[in-house]
Protein backbone atom coordinates (compact mmCIF):
# COMPACT_ATOMS: atom_id res chain seq x y z
CA UNK A 1 0.00 0.00 0.00
CA UNK A 2 1.18 3.50 -0.84
CA UNK A 3 -0.25 6.68 0.61
CA UNK A 4 0.17 9.87 -1.41
CA UNK A 5 -0.29 13.38 -0.05
CA UNK A 6 -0.23 16.41 -2.32
CA UNK A 7 0.54 19.94 -1.24
CA UNK A 8 1.42 23.29 -2.74
CA UNK A 9 -1.83 24.21 -4.43
CA UNK A 10 -3.35 27.63 -4.09
CA UNK A 11 -4.32 30.83 -5.82
CA UNK A 12 -1.94 32.41 -8.31
CA UNK A 13 -2.23 35.10 -10.92
CA UNK A 14 -2.15 34.20 -14.57
CA UNK A 15 1.46 34.03 -15.68
CA UNK A 16 2.60 33.05 -12.23
CA UNK A 17 4.14 29.87 -10.87
CA UNK A 18 3.41 27.17 -8.34
CA UNK A 19 5.22 24.05 -7.30
CA UNK A 20 3.16 21.07 -6.27
CA UNK A 21 4.62 18.34 -4.11
CA UNK A 22 3.46 14.81 -3.53
CA UNK A 23 5.00 12.80 -0.72
CA UNK A 24 4.61 9.05 -0.55
CA UNK A 25 4.64 6.73 2.40
CA UNK A 26 4.45 2.99 2.54
CA UNK A 27 6.26 0.84 0.05
CA UNK A 28 9.49 1.79 -1.67
CA UNK A 29 8.91 5.00 -3.57
CA UNK A 30 11.51 4.25 -6.21
CA UNK A 31 9.58 1.15 -7.20
CA UNK A 32 6.86 3.28 -8.73
CA UNK A 33 6.44 5.40 -11.79
CA UNK A 34 4.74 8.64 -10.87
CA UNK A 35 2.17 10.76 -12.63
CA UNK A 36 0.30 14.01 -12.26
CA UNK A 37 -3.29 14.40 -13.40
CA UNK A 38 -5.84 17.17 -13.11
CA UNK A 39 -9.59 17.48 -13.13
CA UNK A 40 -11.47 20.70 -13.75
CA UNK A 41 -15.15 21.09 -12.80
CA UNK A 42 -17.39 19.31 -15.24
CA UNK A 43 -14.50 17.68 -17.04
CA UNK A 44 -12.87 14.29 -16.96
CA UNK A 45 -9.58 13.79 -15.21
CA UNK A 46 -6.74 14.28 -17.64
CA UNK A 47 -3.08 13.35 -17.76
CA UNK A 48 -0.55 16.12 -17.13
CA UNK A 49 2.90 14.55 -16.72
CA UNK A 50 4.66 11.36 -15.70
CA UNK A 51 8.13 10.26 -14.75
CA UNK A 52 9.79 6.86 -14.60
CA UNK A 53 11.18 5.32 -11.42
CA UNK A 54 14.61 6.91 -11.61
CA UNK A 55 13.67 9.91 -13.71
CA UNK A 56 15.12 8.75 -17.00
CA UNK A 57 11.84 9.15 -18.89
CA UNK A 58 9.22 11.86 -18.69
CA UNK A 59 6.04 12.58 -20.59
CA UNK A 60 3.98 15.74 -20.69
CA UNK A 61 0.67 16.48 -22.27
CA UNK A 62 0.93 18.97 -25.12
CA UNK A 63 -0.91 21.76 -23.33
CA UNK A 64 1.74 22.00 -20.59
CA UNK A 65 4.93 21.40 -22.57
CA UNK A 66 7.43 24.15 -21.94
CA UNK A 67 5.49 25.34 -18.89
CA UNK A 68 5.27 22.40 -16.45
CA UNK A 69 8.14 20.21 -15.29
CA UNK A 70 7.86 16.97 -13.37
CA UNK A 71 10.72 15.87 -11.15
CA UNK A 72 11.28 13.51 -8.25
CA UNK A 73 13.56 13.03 -5.29
CA UNK A 74 13.60 9.37 -4.34
CA UNK A 75 15.53 10.11 -1.16
CA UNK A 76 12.63 12.28 -0.01
CA UNK A 77 9.88 10.04 -1.42
CA UNK A 78 8.55 13.07 -3.25
CA UNK A 79 7.51 13.96 -6.75
CA UNK A 80 7.11 17.57 -7.84
CA UNK A 81 5.26 19.46 -10.51
CA UNK A 82 6.74 22.86 -11.22
CA UNK A 83 4.14 24.94 -13.00
CA UNK A 84 5.06 28.18 -14.71
CA UNK A 85 3.27 30.62 -16.99
CA UNK A 86 -0.04 29.49 -15.57
CA UNK A 87 -3.01 30.11 -17.79
CA UNK A 88 -6.74 30.51 -17.14
CA UNK A 89 -7.27 26.98 -18.51
CA UNK A 90 -4.97 25.41 -15.90
CA UNK A 91 -7.19 25.61 -12.77
CA UNK A 92 -8.18 22.19 -11.52
CA UNK A 93 -7.70 19.74 -8.72
CA UNK A 94 -4.29 18.23 -9.30
CA UNK A 95 -3.67 14.62 -8.32
CA UNK A 96 -0.51 12.60 -8.10
CA UNK A 97 -0.51 8.91 -8.77
CA UNK A 98 1.85 5.99 -8.38
CA UNK A 99 1.93 2.85 -10.47
CA UNK A 100 4.01 0.06 -11.85
CA UNK A 101 3.48 0.86 -15.54
CA UNK A 102 4.71 4.22 -16.82
CA UNK A 103 1.50 5.51 -18.26
CA UNK A 104 -0.26 8.55 -19.62
CA UNK A 105 -3.66 7.10 -18.80
CA UNK A 106 -5.52 6.56 -15.56
CA UNK A 107 -4.21 3.05 -14.91
CA UNK A 108 -2.18 3.95 -11.84
CA UNK A 109 -2.47 1.93 -8.67
CA UNK A 110 -2.49 4.64 -6.03
CA UNK A 111 -3.87 8.17 -5.94
CA UNK A 112 -3.59 11.15 -3.67
CA UNK A 113 -6.50 13.22 -2.46
CA UNK A 114 -5.72 16.16 -4.72
CA UNK A 115 -4.74 19.79 -4.29
CA UNK A 116 -6.62 22.73 -5.75
CA UNK A 117 -4.96 25.14 -8.15
CA UNK A 118 -6.76 28.37 -8.95
CA UNK A 119 -5.59 30.95 -11.47
CA UNK A 120 -6.86 34.51 -11.40
CA UNK A 121 -6.87 36.64 -14.51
Amino acid sequence: QVRLVESGGGLVQAGGSLRLSCTASGRTFSSYNMGWFRQAPGKEREFVASMSRWGSMTYNTDSVKGRFTISRDNAKNTVYLQMSSLKPEDPAVYYCAAGLPLSTTNNYDYWGQGTQVTVSS
